[in-house]
């Protein structure tokens, strides 16, 4: 708690900083000019101590965010002609006032290059794997993307013709994009490592995951992260919640998932899928061939059964031990079998929707493509079965298969620039497909390379994880909080979408071991790329908030400016200065831009004074000014409500 106050503090001085510097800026060029600078206030406020030096009160106020600075002639008193005020500001020449105006944002705009250059020279950021890598993750089943075949794994090359930088280009792109947003890249054929480059155009729509209809996405839901198992990494407190044991499967620590039940794992998202889209894993011979197949499993009752499937599968109930569950509640595959479990016909469903829902027109992989006639089950979950009823009894149970890369080098943290290769050369595919192609036969691939095929693990709901019933009993506590307070929500639709979350998150099934993490890069561009690609991202902003592409409800204020760098505090002190930067870089820009009452709008008036000849008025300028200065603190009040809103989930 202690610490959380102490990087709150210096996050608002770090902010107060950069204001500082932009008026020590105007201070120093004023100085240099020759204009008399009255007073200069370290923070805001009533002061708590002054002194004079050269001419200048120097004054330390109350507030210690911050600063400002006043010259003669800048606020002249009632009737008083500021033109006239001797050394003051409108005195000097307009050139010399433009100099004045423009010191500001340049300090903030030489701030961020050095605050980016002394990030180069340490080395960079550490990140994850995930920000900056151009594979996907996890693609939206309902989305455009997912009907052309569009699937994690899959590489992206850039949105709207605009290079993809960064993760957070996945969210920006959407968010800016018009009525339609090309998204452009690359299908990977992960059997013979093919790429085919592909162009969409796609609508944004409302983010699934998002409890707010105005976040859009293109249908790439996350990017790709390495899902490796790191325990070590966990904190105390984390640790503590962790059973005796945790040797699921044989998993070690540094072992990277890589594949599930036929699924190439892409990221925890798309395990977290595969672990719970209630599908399983048959191994099945289909003339001379041996094939893995994901089939789905359904509960009995909802299929249309006639007189004689009812009754061979309540024989096969009996035969294989379930006679105590009713067989209405069972779970079965949607295929008519023989006793030796070889396919005769698909069985109908009762409720034509499931249907569409169990077979989608767009399966996920040819995995998932329905099973043929003649086809013969010998195998599920890796378990070898000769008859029927041994499939019927082992369908009740969820276990997943799972193959990991066993290798040390995981641990080594490297170039985000190098990533990528890292992670396309990492797995061999001949040796992937020799271990997924034994599961289920008689002569089963335990390891090949540096690929290590886990025992089958029997995935658990979150709160089975716990080490003490206190423990769990706190977790289930938590999320009947949660529950109450998604009840109190007023927006109906919000409600209904939190809700849902919180359902999937009660229900969800996990692998059933703790300290799953993304692998840890160096991101470290040059201070140049990085200067450049800070300000192409505002650049974009702007665009976008004059185009009535992004709201300005979602630019963040005061409280959300000082969140950020409170929370890059708990990262690195590399982190806190890329933070300062990018928003030392922001003020620079902002200061910039042609309003009345920035610096930007000041240096306008004073180019037009000297194109023409003419002073501007203090009355005109006042009209000027005002105004806009009313419509910044409206601005900057709407951005700080929704700060707020934001930071209390409002």
């Amino acid at each position: 708690m202690i610490e959380t106050y102490v990087y709150f503090i210096l996050a608002f001085i770090g902010l107060g900083f950069l204001i500082f510097i932009h008026e020590l800026g105007h201070y120093y060029m004023a100085r240099h000019v020759g204009m008399k600078v009255e007073a200069f206030g370290i923070g805001f406020g009533k002061a708590i101590y002054k002194w004079k030096k050269d001419g200048v009160e120097w004054r330390w106020n109350w507030l210690p965010f911050g600063g400002y600075v006043k010259i003669a002639g800048m606020e002249p008193k009632k009737g008083q002609d500021p033109y006239a005020v001797p050394g003051g500001f409108f005195t000097k020449k307009p050139l010399d006032r433009i100099k004045v105006a423009l010191a500001g944002p340049l300090v903030n705009l030489l701030f961020a290059f050095v605050a980016f250059s002394l990030i180069w020279a340490v080395g960079g950021r550490e990140k994850t794997f995930s920000e900056y890598t151009s594979y996907i993750g996890w693609v939206d089943p309902d989305s455009m993307l997912y009907e052309e075949g569009i699937r994690p794994g899959d590489q992206i090359v850039a949105y709207d013709g605009n290079e993809y930088v960064s993760s957070r280009d996945h969210l920006f792109a959407p968010m800016i994009a018009h009525e339609t947003l090309n998204v452009q890249g690359f299908k990977v054929d992960y059997r013979t490592g093919e790429k085919t480059p592909f162009d969409i155009a796609v609508k944004p729509y409302p983010h699934p995951a998002s409890l707010s209809a105005e976040i859009l996405t293109s249908g790439i839901i996350q990017p790709a992260s390495q899902v490796i198992y790191r325990p070590a990494n966990l904190t105390k407190e984390q640790k503590a919640l962790i059973p005796a044991s945790q040797n699921v499967g044989g998993i070690k620590e540094g072992d990277r998932i890589i594949w599930a039940d036929g699924v190439r794992i892409f990221s925890q998202h798309q395990l977290r899928s595969v672990l719970n889209d209630d599908m399983v894993l048959l191994t099945i011979q289909r003339g001379d061939e041996t094939l893995l197949r994901r089939v789905p499993r359904v509960a009995v009752h909802e299929l249309k059964l006639d007189l004689e499937v009812k009754e061979e599968l309540t024989d096969w109930q009996h035969e294989s031990g379930l006679a105590e569950v009713p067989v209405r509640d069972l779970r079965y595959i949607p295929y008519n079998l023989t006793y030796e479990a070889v396919v005769e016909n698909p069985l109908d469903f009762i409720d034509s929707e499931m249907k569409d829902e169990v077979f989608p027109e767009h399966p996920y992989s040819d995995e998932e493509k329905p099973l043929e006639e003649g086809d013969r089950i010998v195998a599920i979950n890796g378990a070898r079965v000769d008859k029927a009823f041994q499939l019927f009894g082992q369908l009740q149970k969820k276990k997943v298969n799972v193959i990991v890369l066993r290798d040390d080098s995981l641990a080594d943290i490297i170039p985000a620039g190098k990533a990528d290769t890292q992670f396309e050369e990492a797995v061999d595919l001949k040796d992937l497909n020799r271990i997924a192609q034994s599961i289920g036969t008689a002569d089963v691939t335990r390891s090949a390379g540096n690929l290590v095929l886990l025992e089958p693990i029997a995935p658990k709901k979150r709160a089975d994880l716990f080490a003490t019933e206190k423990e769990r009993a706190e977790y289930l506590r938590q999320l009947s909080d949660k529950e109450r307070e998604i009840e109190n929500l007023e927006n109906a639709e919000i409600k209904e979408r939190a809700r849902e979350q919180l359902s999937i998150e009660k229900n969800e099934l996990i692998l059933g071991v703790v300290g799953i993490q993304d692998q840890m890069v160096t991101y470290n561009p040059d201070p140049f790329t990085m200067f450049a690609d800070v300000s192409t991202e505002m650049w974009n902003t702007l665009k976008a908030l004059f185009s009535g592409a992004l709201s300005p409800k979602w630019l963040s204020g005061p409280v959300g400016i000082v969140q950020a760098v409170q929370h890059s505090w708990y990262i690195s002190i590399s982190e806190v200065l890329f933070w300062l930067g990018l928003i030392s870089l922001n003020l620079g820009y902002l200061n910039l831009l042609p309003v009345p009452v920035l610096d930007g709008g000041y240096i306008c008036m004073f180019l037009f004074e000297m194109a023409t000849g003419k002073r501007i008025k203090p009355q005109h300028l006042e009209r000027l000014i005002i105004p806009f200065f009313i419509l910044l603190i409206l601005l900057l009040l709407f951005v700080t409500f929704h700060d707020i809103s934001r930071l209390f989930g409002i």
